[in-house]
């Protein structure tokens, strides 16, 4: 059976509105969100991830910008030129020799500076997943500080979230997140536990940078977890207010964690906290993090002369 233009015109149109629903997905950005921050209407973008809309350029510069990426992110999976060729010669080397690469590229770029890693616990995972919760507990346990990156990110920038994103959008608000992870791990090479918004995995740079610094623990539950622990907490973000604790709040929910899964769990450690009461979570957190130094080891006393 021939295939008809108007038969690839559809199915070019649903793969990019599948592109656009992926990326808005992985971000977190319900359909209002993504009309805010990219000047486009709902209706519209409603159309384009349903495979209906006569989409034009400047509509996808608009949609991609507000997502935080290029047209060519979204239209195909093509890196910059410049990675492009240094992927060429990566892709040449056996394991053993990329992860020496992986040694000297963070060698000469300074970007292992991973002294005290261990004892800085970053939690990331969805909402919902018990982060503040249990992170305010290991941290008194361990009497290190406990700090939540959003906080820290309103400190760097002066102003509240809500502030950041609407002064400077989603590329603004990954700068200063990026400048206070910097500086949350120099300030606290002793040791500290912070929890992370949900979409930072989503953000390749700044998952990097929390990696290189930062040992990760994914908190896992199941969608349905996420969605009763959020909805008792009488917050709904990131979810369209307008929906409720319906399927569709929760259907979005589940492409959310559907699209983050294998970026989550890059993390180096995972606890499962579905079905687990706050003690045995505690408990399974505790053992999955490196044990904390004793103030000998992180202070050590000076020789006499």
């Amino acid at each position: 059976m021939e295939i008809t233009s108007e038969q690839e015109s559809k199915a070019t149109l649903s793969e990019l509105g599948a592109r656009v629903r992926a990326w808005r997905a992985r971000r977190g950005m319900t359909r209002k969100q993504l009309a805010s921050d990219s000047g486009l209407s709902e209706r519209f973008l409603a159309d384009v991830e349903t495979g209906k809309g006569n989409v034009s350029i400047n509509s996808l510069e608009s949609a991609a910008r507000a997502l935080n990426i290029s047209i060519l992110e979204l239209l195909q999976d093509a890196p910059r030129p410049a990675l492009a060729r240094v992927q060429g010669l990566l892709s040449r080397l056996d394991d053993a020799q990329l992860d020496q690469a992986y040694a000297m590229l963070g060698s000469s770029f300074g970007m292992n500076e991973s002294l005290g890693r261990e004892q800085r616990i970053a939690l990331i995972g969805l909402r919902g997943a018990g982060k503040s919760t249990l992170g305010s507990q290991l941290a008194a346990e361990r009497g290190v500080p406990f700090i939540e990156l959003d906080r820290e990110i309103e400190r760097e920038a002066g102003t509240s979230m809500n502030e950041i994103l609407l002064l400077h959008g989603q590329a603004g608000y990954r700068r200063y997140e990026r400048r206070a992870l910097f500086r949350i791990a120099e300030d606290h090479p002793g040791g500290v536990v912070m929890t992370t918004g949900g979409s930072i995995v989503s953000e390749r740079e700044t998952f990097d940078l929390l990696q290189s610094r930062f040992y990760c623990v994914w908190l896992k539950a199941s969608p349905e977890e996420h969605m009763a622990r959020v909805v008792a907490q009488g917050d709904m973000r990131p979810f369209d207010a307008t929906h409720g604790a319906t399927s569709e709040a929760l259907d979005d929910l589940r492409r959310i964690l559907a699209s983050r899964e294998a970026l989550y769990a890059r993390a180096d450690a995972v606890v499962d906290t579905a079905a687990r009461t706050l003690k045995q979570s505690l408990k399974d957190l505790d053992r999955a993090v490196p044990q904390a130094k004793s103030l000998s080891e992180k202070s050590p006393a000076k020789e006499t002369p």
